[in-house]
């Protein structure tokens, strides 16, 4: 694995409730950085940031306690030398939004290689701001006012982080077991979520689900 371009070993701690994308993203990273800890939760997270105060903390959205702008809430000012930079399955606009505005400053998509990661890792140290392609644009629309970012809608509110995730990759077209694999979860637990989302948001099938998140802009 390349070093990063400053050659520097950045210190990183590495959140996100997956025991399996943690172990991936460390073996990915190699020996490029430093990795201090792993937190699959909230409180975990808060612990660990503030225990090895690390440069860069790759930061999952949705964790279970609260999210990732949860941990950069209550971690700020008291690791005033981390960075934060959201490493999600999610790409969809009030995700992004709201974590750059918690105080994140980059965020980059799971499909991201390895070598991308150490040079955004990297990027984020020195104090650049970080987004896959994509996702820069909905920062600079939001912040340029062209589009508004409301809060998340009562319907919304209703999922759970896990059922958000399922949805939106079902709203995509993603089969049962495509889903299954992108969240390191089995098909019959992703059956199960899409059960509760239909019925927490009243809808009837796949496709009606589609238009559904498709009206909030979560696709």
């Amino acid at each position: 694995m390349a070093g990063t371009r400053s050659g520097t070993r950045h210190s990183v701690v590495i959140v996100d409730d997956h025991a399996m994308f943690r172990a991936g993203v460390r073996a990915e990273l190699g020996d490029a950085v430093e990795v201090l800890a792993e937190a699959a939760d909230v409180d975990e997270a808060v612990a660990a940031v503030l225990a090895g105060q690390p440069e860069v903390v790759l930061l999952d959205v949705h964790l279970p306690g609260g999210g990732g702008a949860e941990v950069i809430r209550r971690t700020a000012g008291k690791a005033v030398d981390t960075r934060f930079l959201a490493l999600s399955v999610s790409d969809a606009a009030e995700d992004v939004i709201g974590t750059i505005r918690s105080g994140a400053r980059g965020y980059v998509t799971k499909s991201i290689t390895g070598e991308e990661l150490i040079d955004a890792i990297d990027r984020v140290a020195a104090g650049d701001a970080v987004f896959s392609p994509r996702l820069a644009g909905f920062v600079l629309d939001a912040f340029a006012g062209t589009i508004e970012v409301a809060a998340v809608d009562e319907d919304l509110d209703r999922l759970t982080e896990r059922e958000r995730e399922v949805m939106r990759l079902i709203a995509r077209g993603y089969s049962y077991k495509e889903v299954a694999a992108e969240l390191f979860i089995s098909i019959k637990t992703v059956e199960t979520h899409m059960g509760a989302v239909l019925r927490k948001l009243q809808l009837s099938s796949r496709h009606e689900l589609t238009r559904w998140a498709s009206e909030r802009r979560l696709l």
